[in-house]
Order: C-alpha cells, then sequence, then structure tokens
C-alpha cells in the first residue's frame, strides 16, 4: 500500500505545507501499515534533517544577533561552544590567529569538556611556514583527522598534535578563518573519540568558520575601540587628579582640599561620626627662604609633604592651604586621635635631615588642631572649623612653635 493511496489528498497536502511553513514532524499515518512505507520514512528522514537545519540556522542567527551587541572574540566563541553541541560533535574547540605578521599562529582560546589538564594552553605560538596549517590556510578547505595517534607517528615532529594527544583529543576538524580572502587563524573542533568527523559535518562547520573570521573582523575592531576608550578615560581620570595636586608638592590644591573637607563634613554630619581637621605651618619658613633663596625653600616644602604622608592613613587627605600652610583632614576622629597623630607628625618633621648648601637646616612645624563631636552636639560649617584649627595654630606659634595646641571651645 502506498502513502499516496492510503491517505486522502487532503492530509498529503497539508504534510507538505507544514514543510513549506517549517512545520517539520508530518502527522503519523492513520494506517499502522504505513510506518514503513518507503516514502513516509523518506519524509519523516526529510523533516528531521530540515528540523535539524532550521535549529542550527535559528542557533546562527541568535549567535549574530548577540555578536551585534559588541561581544568580544572570548564571548562569541563561548557562545558557539555553549549552543552547538546538539548538532555537530566535539569536546574541544580552540582558536589559533595569526600573529607576527603572519609568520606564526598563536593559540588564542579554548574550551574542553574533557577532564585532563589542558596540553595546548593559550599562548602557545607555532610557527606558520611550512606547516600543514599553512595548506589549510592556502587551499581554504577544512582538514579532518579522524585519528591523531596515527598522524602524530607520520608526522613526530608535530608538537601542537602531541600537546592536544596528551590532552585527551583522538581526532580533529579544522577550518581555515578567513576575512576577504586573507587568512586570519583557524577554528578547531576536537573529539575525545576516533572517527569522529565525516564529510556531512563540514558544511556545518564551515559556515560557523565563516561566522567566527566575520564576528572576529568585527570583535577585534570593538576592542581595539574598547582599548582606545579605557585609555582615554584614564588619561582624563589622570588629567582630573593632576589638576587637583599642587604642582610643586604633590598634596591636594586648595580648591581640591576645600571640596573634600566639604563633602566629608556632609558625610559625617550624616552619619553622626566625628571629624578631624589639623591645620600646621611651617616655622621660620621664611628665614629659609632668605637665607639659602627660593629653590632651597621649594625642596623643603616637598621634603615636608613626604614626611607627613608617609605617616598617614590611605583615607586621610593633606591639602596645600597656601604658602607654607596645610590642612590636613581626619574622618571618623575626634580631638584625642587628632592630637596624637599631630604630635607624631610634629616628631617626624623635627627629625628630618635636611641639608642646605652642606650645612643642616633645622625644620620643624607648628600644628593647630580642631574638631566635631557628635554626641549632641550641633555640626558647625566647614569655616567655623577651620578657624577654630587657625586660632589653635596661632596658639603654638605664639607660646614657641614646634608644638600642638587644640582648639577646645
Amino acid at each position: 500500500m502506498s502513502l499516496s493511496t492510503a491517505l486522502p489528498p487532503l492530509q498529503v497536502q497539508a504534510m507538505i505545507r507544514d514543510l513549506k511553513e517549517g512545520r517539520f514532524a508530518p502527522r503519523q499515518p492513520l494506517c499502522d501499515d504505513l510506518a514503513s512505507d518507503p516514502l513516509m520514512v523518506e519524509l519523516n528522514e526529510l523533516a528531521d534533517s530540515l528540523d535539524r537545519r532550521f535549529r542550527e540556522l535559528h542557533r546562527l542567527q541568535e549567535i549574530a544577533a548577540e555578536v551585534s551587541k559588541g561581544l568580544f572574540i572570548e564571548d562569541t566563541l563561548t557562545l558557539i561552544y555553549d549552543t552547538f553541541a546538539e548538532f555537530i560533535p566535539y569536546d574541544r574547540i580552540g582558536c589559533a590567529l595569526l600573529c607576527d605578521d603572519g609568520i606564526r599562529v598563536r593559540s588564542f582560546w579554548s574550551k574542553s569538556r574533557i577532564k585532563q589538564l589542558p596540553g595546548l594552553k593559550e599562548g602557545y605560538r607555532a610557527k606558520l611556514t611550512g606547516s600543514s596549517l599553512a595548506q589549510i590556510l592556502a587551499t581554504g578547505e577544512p582538514r579532518i583527522i579522524n585519528d591523531l595517534e596515527v598522524y602524530l607517528a607520520e608526522h613526530p615532529r608535530s608538537l601542537s598534535t602531541r600537546l592536544v594527544l596528551r590532552e585527551g583529543v583522538r581526532s580533529s576538524l579544522t577550518c581555515p578563518l578567513q576575512v576577504d580572502g586573507k587568512g586570519i587563524g583557524f577554528l578547531f573542533f576536537s573529539s575525545a573519540s576516533k572517527h569522529t568527523y565525516q564529510k556531512l559535518h563540514q558544511e556545518v562547520f564551515v559556515y560557523l568558520a565563516r561566522l567566527v573570521s566575520s564576528i572576529i573582523e568585527k570583535a577585534q575592531l570593538y576592542r581595539q575601540v574598547h582599548e582606545l576608550n579605557a585609555q582615554l578615560e584614564a588619561a582624563l581620570a589622570e588629567l582630573k587628579e593632576r589638576s587637583c595636586r599642587d604642582a610643586l608638592t604633590g598634596a591636594l590644591n586648595r580648591g581640591a582640599i576645600m571640596e573634600h573637607f566639604e563633602q566629608q563634613m556632609q558625610l559625617a554630619k550624616r552619619r553622626g561620626e566625628p571629624l578631624c581637621l589639623i591645620m600646621l605651618d611651617l616655622d621660620h619658613f621664611k628665614q629659609i627662604n632668605d637665607t639659602h633663596g627660593h629653590p632651597a625653600g621649594d625642596h623643603v616644602l616637598q621634603q615636608l609633604v613626604q614626611a607627613l604622608t608617609a605617616e598617614l592613613r590611605e583615607s586621610d587627605r593633606l591639602g596645600r592651604y597656601g604658602g607654607e600652610e596645610f590642612i590636613l583632614l581626619l574622618g571618623e576622629s575626634d580631638l584625642v586621635e587628632g592630637a596624637r597623630v599631630a604630635e607624631r607628625l610634629r616628631a617626624r618633621v623635627a627629625a628630618m635631615g635636611i641639608v642646605l648648601e652642606g650645612q643642616g637646616v633645622p625644620v620643624t612645624i607648628s600644628l593647630g588642631v580642631s574638631g566635631v563631636l557628635p554626641m549632641g552636639a550641633a555640626y558647625p560649617a566647614c569655616a567655623e572649623l577651620l578657624a577654630q584649627a587657625d586660632r589653635a595654630l596661632y596658639q603654638a606659634k605664639r607660646t614657641g612653635r614646634n608644638r600642638v595646641c587644640l582648639f577646645e571651645g
């Protein structure tokens, strides 16, 4: 009994219409005797093949859509690895790109489900000229090796084959990657079993290789743009940092330290935390300039900032307020902690050994400390806290210099 006589014409037409419209599962015949009908078997095989191809193309469209979002090459290759396992056999996918002006090929990316240590690691380089890969690139045709152990016996100098064998690979299919007829690398599909690949696999592999070639070209351009953008952002950040720094000493300049002061005050107020401000001044700085010259005075200021910075926490901020005056902000610190820090800074500077014109020059600082206590007290304005530290500094200078004074109301 044939299919054409067993099924009504409308049912046959419906089956054909389903195939044309992408619905690839033919309806089951009403009679069990038709299960072995040659036409029915052929239709089922055709439906399976079309369904497989439809899903393959759907995956490729998904990959292309993802790539259009700006994926890196590695992301694209991982997407292929995770997506196509249901269609084509592989236990490992690797990608190698030409480098050194096409003289060598470099292992760029790989992913494997074989539970052995990787043999052919990323970054591995091999000379392209005279190798079998060069021939693949020249012909543009993929290569199947279904028994790598036999291949190694015939080509004992192939280190890359020896390495992938060590990794557990037993057969491979290599596809050339080309852009506008120019070779850019290779895509390797590998299996832990021998005799995995047949000619029928090549079409899908070659299609994937073409897609990957185009993706690599775009991804490389995207990466270049990304790297240039990162360099630009880093340059802008460095420029901003420089604009906040005093050109001579490297401490924050007055504008930057005052801006940070305002921010710290708001933060301390919001969190109910203490905040300490230290104002310090280099003693007898005019005498240093008059005796040894302004370049010597600049040198002393630079050495002073280096000595102070060495004693500070990463969260502390030191700024040049003007001339030889500096401001130091200590977050989450009360007057007691501020006084302790100030005394440590005073002792560090007094112990500095600065030599100008062959003679040692004593260098000392005077410091005034003020702060906010959150225990029920209102937070003062920044200008008020600054004035308090300034009065404490004046007291330190008036009472002999090289000392620390606290503003205690």
